[in-house]
């Protein structure tokens, strides 16, 4: 989920070429609950800052929409790690991963981590 056109088919388009299934795209907390709900997708991307909304809360909302088995959610950002890195720790997220560094193999490499 993000609020970027842009940035959306431009990561749909690499993570499509590194193989992973691009479910949906959101670009709102309700659009993304929404797609949540219709498509349950075993991983979501989530913006941390999502213009006027916040993806730390995106991130809460989907982990308690999850009926007892939540989506993977991994945060992600133009922003460094370190800037909100309390925030990532207390969040219901398995990661973190900077927008430079979106491909699929570091979303494999992040979910073969959290699954460990």
């Amino acid at each position: 989920m993000d609020d970027s056109d842009y940035f959306k088919e431009a990561a749909r388009l690499l993570l499509e070429a590194d193989g992973v299934a691009v479910v949906g795209v959101a670009s709102t907390i309700a659009e993304a609950l929404g797609r949540f709900g219709e498509l349950r997708p075993d991983v979501v991307l989530v913006d941390i800052d999502l213009g006027g909304e916040n993806g730390f809360d995106l991130a809460r909302r989907l982990h308690d929409a999850g009926d007892g088995d939540p989506p993977r959610v991994i945060l992600i950002s133009t922003y460094e790690e370190q800037d909100f890195a309390e925030l990532i720790a207390t969040s219901p997220a398995v990661a973190f991963l900077s927008k430079p560094r979106l491909s699929g193999r570091a979303i494999d490499e992040i979910l073969r981590g959290a699954d460990a």
